[in-house]
């Protein structure tokens, strides 16, 4: 029961929902299920006008079954504030009953009266029309209502189902004035539901009587049950064939193979009791073990039953019982809920196995041939299949499947429906539409089946979901003679709504990948360039499932030197791709520091468990259920002047080393804690590479599956990249070799072939303690740049940026000094000194004499840093190889 002392949603609440706001924590669920349907469907929280429909002179079923039972109630709540409402399965008011006769004026104006519907498509939440939808009991307290006017009541409505079939006749609504607690409202709706649907047995019931007095008529002899040694497998498929018996007599006597190879014999014949009433009584006769029944199995026509007297003889060579007694409507009715439920059955197990909308209703459509129809089509919107919202009203749905002779050339097609046609009435109006006998007119949809195989029966049935229709499938008969009927549509509506549920989980599925898809390959690099340093090649292959937070990196340094990262954050979705964005930026951040790869490591640890600490403290899903959970990383620095490599790894598989041979090597490199443990150090090691070595990175999802060991996947791989290729080449090798299907978790590969500068393209000098001999090294400088085909002009601006870099060495230590000039893409400068001091730029007044000098350099530079080394530090700079720009005016 819900307890509402107080814990209903308040008027606020309701106008943020109004407003678009998020609700979730401050509304029960299936409220606000029922809200999101009712705004779906355009409901105002003014509305007072409702449909109205005549049922004065109604004398159905429900209403004759109901009225004594509401009769004696009445006295129960005389002179309380109770009101109780009747409704059909429309959520059309039938009756009411008023406790207080001072009430009939308020119901009147909020028109809980005969012929008025309170279906939840016109007036949005309440008891009546959220029970139909929700089919079952349910309460709606104060503020849950949607409509204004119904705001002071409490309601609480049941479902009243026909016993027998379980249909839902109507509703039994009981409303009082806003109460403290539900729990009486719901036990009186409950037990007056309970009364009318036994009131609704009693006609089975008395028939049932009636069929007793007949089985009476059925000798002492016949009726004995089976004996011992009758396997109880056995007797259900005995009884599941006499009750085709039951509803089809005319196919007896039926052989029947039973298990231990034997075989029994089902015979069916009439009786008929004292107040008339006939049923049909099927017999079993079980030879005894190695014989056969002496009825054979007719080869052509079925022999027609026959009506045999009580005093029939019994076979002494075999047991002979009765084994089903029943009327043939009857049988005929078993026989048809036993193939509703199998058709429910296959479509709970069949539909929905994927999370791909196209599969999903294709499975719909399967299952629905031949069990229900000759002929399945179903056509959904492009936008649903492109996992968006349903469009309110498209010019033409797309053809997703369509299972029956005849029909599989239209799959993919765009239909348009005829306007006003079953199609077109099922999608628009959000109803099933029944159509017994198909007219001249068909729908373009179903024409060319229908000329094809004669359609003669059609039922259309939104596909309904969470309050939005998806699409339509339409079921057709053509081949069997019988049309559809009632109790047809209502299994096509009950397993069609099962089915919409997984299609939309399937839409919502498709929406979320492509959102975190499209996020991820946002967050990941665009485009990468190893420089002068490497030639690099990668590969990004989302996992099938769900995209993950695999990513990778390229990052220039100072120096000519190239850092390459793969990283890999755990789990899947928007949460991991977000996660992995983070991780990224915080990488390149790092890197700007010119830290060694162990440090970087040690840096994105701490943010880890940051990350982790915020979510535990905001309480977003439970502490690290909403952190980062868990990372790896492996970051690799390389020297293109040296060949030097420093590689370092948290958590991560190594890289692969391809030498200039072909030979392929995994580096024996520190094993480091994953990212997020904390108060773990991180450890280095260095190697030297020789020109055209290629270095392959990679993430797990590339060795890992769920049935091969990673010693077996990095052997595998080990194969994949022994020869010699070009990085491109390297990586389309990998993926052939190593996931000739679609990947379970994602893979990153990179691929890198390092490079060396060539010995002409760098100059170094050391710098004596003499600011004298500043000059002459500013002449060195400048031959050397103008000796390699460079500008007088960047010449001049390389002697400028030396003269700062260098007298701020001498001054500020008393070591030695290197000055070291790179050409690559740009022109680097590089001063070393012992001091572990950084220069900082800052702004001079008008009468300082100093602190310029940085800025000069700023402003003739591309860009300007410093990085640490063991012995001290390096002031770098890097000067375009074009013309140089202009200074900028300070501030």
């Amino acid at each position: 029961m819900h307890a509402v002392s107080g814990d209903w949603p308040t008027v606020k609440t309701w106008e943020t929902f109004l407003a678009g706001g998020r609700v979730e924590h401050e509304v029960r669920a299936s409220i606000l299920d029922s809200w999101r349907r009712s705004r779906s469907h355009g409901v105002l929280p003014q509305r007072t006008e409702l449909p109205y429909a005549d049922v004065m002179d109604r004398a159905d079923r429900l209403l004759t079954a109901a009225a004594p039972v509401l009769e004696r109630f009445r006295h129960v709540i005389a002179g309380s504030p109770i009101v109780v409402a009747l409704t059909d399965a429309d959520a059309t008011v039938l009756h009411r009953l008023v406790g207080e006769r001072s009430l009939n004026g308020v119901l009147d104006r909020l028109s809980i009266a005969p012929g008025f519907s309170f279906a939840e498509a016109a007036i949005g939440t309440n008891g009546i029309g959220t029970a139909l939808i929700e089919r079952r009991l349910c309460s709606v307290v104060g503020t849950e209502h949607f409509a204004e006017q119904l705001r002071p009541y409490t309601c609480a409505a049941a479902p009243i189902c026909d016993p027998l079939c379980g249909r839902i006749e109507g509703v039994i609504d009981v409303t009082v004035p806003l109460a403290a607690d539900t729990a009486r409202i719901e036990s009186l709706a409950v037990r007056l539901g309970r009364e009318i649907e036994n009131r609704l047995m009693a006609p089975y019931t008395r028939r049932e009587l009636a069929l007793r007095t007949a089985l009476h008529q059925v000798p002492e002899a016949r009726t004995a049950a089976p004996g011992p040694h009758v396997d109880p497998a056995d007797i259900v498929v005995l009884q599941e064939h006499a009750a085709r018996l039951i509803s089809h007599p005319g196919l007896t006597p039926l052989l029947v193979p039973l298990t231990a190879q034997r075989t029994a014999a089902l015979h069916a014949y009439s009786v008929t009791g004292p107040d008339g009433v006939s049923g049909t009584a099927v017999e079993v006769e079980l030879p005894r073990a190695g014989e056969i029944p002496r009825i054979p199995l007719p080869a052509t026509e079925p022999v027609p039953a026959v009506t045999q007297p009580a005093s029939a003889p019994k076979d002494e060579g075999a047991d002979r019982w009765l084994l089903l007694f029943g009327e043939q409507g009857v049988g005929r009715l078993a026989v048809a809920a036993r193939e509703r439920l199998r058709l429910l059955y296959e479509a709970g197990v069949s539909v929905g196995t994927t999370l791909d909308v196209r599969t999903t209703v294709r499975e719909l459509a399967a299952v629905a041939v031949p069990g229900l129809a000759d002929g399945v089509t179903v056509d959904l919107p492009d936008a649903v299949l492109d996992g968006g919202e349903p469009p309110p009203a498209p010019a033409a749905l797309r053809r997703v499947a369509a299972v029956g002779s005849g029909l599989c050339g239209t799959v993919g097609e765009l239909v348009g429906y005829r306007s006003a046609g079953p199609h077109e009435r099922a999608y628009r109006g959000n109803e099933p539409v029944l159509e017994s006998v198909l007219g001249a007119e068909h729908d373009g949809a179903s024409d060319h089946w229908a000329a094809t195989h004669g359609a003669h029966s059609m039922m259309c049935v939104p596909l309904r979901a969470r309050g939005a229709v998806l699409g339509v499938a339409a079921f057709y008969r053509g081949d069997r003679a019988e049309p559809f009927v009632e109790d047809d549509l209502a299994l096509a509506v009950d397993f069609v709504a099962r089915a919409a549920v997984c299609i939309d989980n399937a839409r919502r599925y498709t929406s979320e990948h492509a959102t975190a898809l499209a996020l991820q390959r946002s967050l990941l690099p665009q485009r990468l360039s190893g420089h002068s340093a490497v030639e690099v090649s990668h590969c990004y292959l989302p996992a099938q499932a769900a995209v993950g937070g695999d990513w990778f990196d390229v990052i220039a340094l100072s120096g000519a030197r190239v850092a390459l990262v793969v990283g890999d954050v755990v789990g899947h979705g928007l949460h991991a791709t977000a996660t992995m964005g983070r991780l990224r930026t915080a990488v390149h951040n790092f890197a700007a520091l010119d830290l060694p790869p162990e440090e970087v490591l040690a840096h994105l640890d701490d943010l880890v468990n940051r990350l982790d600490e915020e979510a535990g403290e905001t309480g977003c899903g439970g502490g690290a259920a909403a952190g980062v959970i868990g990372a790896t990383c492996l970051y690799v620095v390389y020297d293109p002047l040296t060949g030097q490599c420093t590689l370092a790894r948290a958590g991560h598989p190594p890289p692969a080393l391809v030498d200039t041979d072909g030979r392929v090597t995994f580096p024996d490199l520190p094993a480091g804690p994953p990212l997020g443990l904390g108060g773990f150090p991180f450890e280095s090691a260095e190697m030297v590479l020789p020109e055209g070595s290629d270095l392959v990175l990679f993430t797990d999802g590339l060795i890992e599956r769920r049935h091969r060991d990673p010693d077996d996947g990095l052997r595998l791989l080990s194969t994949a990249l022994a020869g010699r290729r070009l990085p491109a080449q390297t990586c389309a090798a990998v993926l052939d070799a190593m996931l000739p299907d679609e990947p379970g978790d994602d893979v990153a590969i990179l691929v890198a072939r390092t490079r060396v500068l060539r010995p002409d393209r760098v100059g170094q000098w050391d710098i004596p303690p003499d600011p004298a001999a500043v000059s002459a090294l500013r002449g060195a400088a400048s031959a050397w740049v103008t000796e390699r085909g460079l500008s007088t002009e960047l010449a001049y601006t390389t002697e400028i940026v030396l003269s700062e870099l260098i007298a701020n060495a001498l001054r500020y230590t008393n070591g030695p000094v290197q000055l070291r000039l790179i050409l690559d893409r740009t022109l680097i400068c590089e001063v070393a000194d012992n001091s572990s001091t950084s220069p900082r730029m800052r702004r001079s007044s008008t009468v300082d004499e100093g602190g310029r000098g940085l800025f000069i350099v700023a402003q003739l530079t591309q860009r300007w840093g410093t990085r640490y080394t063991p012995t001290g530090k390096v002031i770098w700079t890097e000067l375009s190889l074009g013309e140089p720009s202009a200074p900028r005016a300070a501030g």
